[in-house]
């Protein structure tokens, strides 16, 4: 039987209150969701000033990064680059920028998704909240980008 690590209740919270805080020293209205390897949300935050429809983006764009296994840019990258063809991927609705998958032990447990500023700014707010967390709190735990 094959087992597998899992991002627990209190690491989903660190990596929000983390971006909260990585959010709130930018002055960057954003909402941050954590999802599970399958893409299922485990927590979504949107800061005061986030338009609604950043909420639905940010889980879209996390969900995205968890099911491929990559970061959410990789397919808009593929769409601008001449393969339309994408749009039409199944489960995949956030292919865009901002999006990025968690590893551990080279297995992917979850991913962040960010939205609310510019698409390099969400992908940037999504990397610094993991390593952030790596020289940190989640350090001992193994996980990385």
């Amino acid at each position: 039987m094959q087992t597998k690590a899992l991002l627990s209740e209190q690491q989903v919270s660190q990596l929000l209150s983390a971006a909260k805080d990585l959010a709130r020293e930018r002055n960057w209205p954003v909402a941050i969701c954590v999802v599970d390897d399958g893409g299922h949300p485990l927590g979504l935050l949107r800061l005061d000033h986030t338009a609604p429809i950043a909420g639905y983006i940010a889980t879209e764009k996390a969900r995205t990064a968890a099911l491929g296994r990559r970061d959410s840019k990789v397919y808009e990258e593929m769409i601008n680059g001449g393969r339309p063809a994408f749009l039409s991927a199944p489960n995949l609705q956030g292919m865009l920028e901002g999006g990025v998958a968690i590893w551990h032990q080279g297995h992917c447990i979850g991913a962040i998704g960010v939205s609310g500023v510019k698409a390099e700014q969400d992908a940037e707010l999504a990397r610094l909240v993991i390593d952030t967390l790596l020289s940190g709190a989640l350090e001992d735990s193994g996980l990385h980008r």
